[in-house]
């Protein structure tokens, strides 16, 4: 008897491991939860740069890493060395949620990965280029620990981001089935998390997920990029709205002389909800923003190159758009909370 052909669809392989790896994490973290184990591992202390007031299990990677990597393992053999850098990154982060590691150390582990990344899916560019994606692709392993503050945000970021990279691999004029598995286990992995994590949260990503995750967006998006799946614009306008957060603040940070690698408050997702909307409020209009950011790209495909790139500007601007309305509502709070206290 022969095998029905619609079990071969790769739409529908994607969505099947996207909910195997759903289901997993979910599993997973909800164990960790009932058991007690997940305070154990890693707990967050709220402290004067926290949003947060009570303390929480910061141990959200122990069920969202696994999943994903083990469906990368199993369903994507070419990525299968992308996994295993996650899986060192995220070992060394599990020690630094644990005991805490210097500065120097970590950064050190960032770049070794990415260099390994580079060695191992080699590709004929400039040495210019090289030291330019190696410095993107290190800085978008740190900006995703930068941007991981807020319930919801950053398994809602990695949903929404990889959901597209899955999209966008089988949409592709040159379609990646494996590279599209890939991306829906890790899509799969954070929906499982956010069940626990949008807001009220009661479990936190912690180092260990928002570097292996941050390491898993830049190396898949270099990946397709490298093998003609997607223009090299792509990953980052599917990720723009924790790329743009993240550059932006850390330039007016170094601007006014701070150690940039300090925990803080000043991200505009931060300035959200310290000016009065709520975590949930916040993470919903997050979500519309990456949820347009995804479209496009999905949208811009299948566009000639010039509309392409007219798209990745004209999405720039919104996003400036969107930082300025930021700040004078921040500039707004921070006056009325000066007559207040003057009062």
């Amino acid at each position: 008897m022969s095998v029905p052909t619609i079990l071969y669809d790769p739409f529908l392989h994607a969505i099947i491991w996207a909910l195997g790896t759903a289901i997993a994490c979910t599993v997973i973290l909800w164990t960790l939860l009932k058991t007690g184990l997940a305070w154990r591992l890693a707990t967050d202390v709220p402290n004067d740069r926290s949003l947060h007031t009570l303390p929480t299990p910061r141990a959200g990677a122990w069920g969202l890493v696994p999943a994903a990597l083990v469906g990368i393992w199993i369903a994507a053999p070419q990525l299968r060395t992308i996994a295993n850098i996650a899986a060192l990154l995220a070992i060394l982060s599990l020690i630094d949620d644990r005991r805490g590691l210097p500065a120097r150390v970590r950064f050190c582990a960032h770049v070794a990965g990415v260099v390994a990344l580079l060695i191992f899916y080699p590709s004929v560019m400039p040495w210019w280029v090289v030291v330019a994606i190696t410095f993107v692709l290190v800085w978008m392993v740190n900006l995703y620990n930068f941007m991981d503050g807020s319930d919801g945000l950053a398994g809602g970021m990695t949903f929404f981001g990889f959901t597209g990279y899955a999209a966008a691999a089988l949409l592709s004029p040159q379609p990646a089935p494996e590279l599209a598995v890939a991306a829906a286990s890790v899509a799969g992995a954070s929906l499982g998390f956010l069940v626990l994590n949008f807001h009220p949260a009661r479990i936190f990503l912690g180092d260990a997920g928002s570097i292996s995750v941050g390491f898993l967006a830049g190396a898949t998006g270099y990946w397709g990029w490298t093998h003609g799946v997607w223009p090299l614009w792509l990953p980052p306008l599917m990720f723009s709205p924790f790329i743009a957060d993240a550059s932006v603040t850390l330039l007016k940070r170094l601007l006014r002389g701070e150690k940039f690698w300090q925990a803080h408050r000043e991200h505009y997702y931060q300035r959200m909800i310290r000016s009065g909307l709520r975590h949930g409020q916040t993470a919903v209009l997050w979500y519309v923003v990456m949820a347009a950011a995804c479209g496009l790209a999905l949208w811009g495909l299948r566009c000639a190159p010039v509309l392409q790139w007219m798209i990745v500007a004209g999405w720039s601007g919104v996003l400036v758009c969107i930082g300025l309305a930021v700040d004078a509502r921040w500039s707004r709070f921070l006056k009325l909370s000066m007559e207040t206290i003057e009062k």
